[in-house]
């Protein structure tokens, strides 16, 4: 009996895929049987139709130019005030729309008091004032 020795010269270069496909085929299978099972409904609270229209948007009233002088004087739309008299005004004008409030510009020189400035502050707190910006000197 002749037995062939069988010998190769070099490593085998044939990749086996039958396992690959083997695997393959099996995790289909299992996609296939679970994608019904996890398809499920959301339950999503959508936004209802408005049946009235929103409101106007009313145009807000002209701003409040208030400018504070190197000499500490306090100008309301260029006419001088008393820091005194600063707090009513501003309550004046919240009490004619306290939904719809000027903006208050305030524009202070740099070589105005603090203490001025507090005080102009303080005053738009307390006239509950909501609109409040600071004019940058050019």
């Amino acid at each position: 009996m002749a037995f062939s020795s069988g010998s190769r010269k070099g490593p085998m270069a044939d990749i086996n895929v039958t396992p690959l496909v083997d695997v393959m085929l099996v995790l289909l299978i299992i996609f296939i049987v679970t994608a019904p099972i996890m398809t499920y409904p959301i339950d999503v609270a959508l936004p209802q139709r408005v049946i009235n229209p929103p409101p106007q948007l009313r145009e807000p009233p002209p701003p409040i130019d208030l400018r504070i002088d190197a000499s500490n004087q306090i100008f309301w739309n260029d006419s001088p005030v008393a820091a005194a008299t600063l707090q009513q005004m501003m309550e004046t004008e919240v009490q004619r729309d306290p939904t719809n409030q000027p903006e208050l510009r305030i524009d202070a020189s740099s070589d105005s008091e603090y203490e001025v400035m507090a005080k102009v502050l303080a005053a738009a707190k307390n006239a509950q004032m909501m609109k409040i910006n600071f004019v940058q000197q050019q």
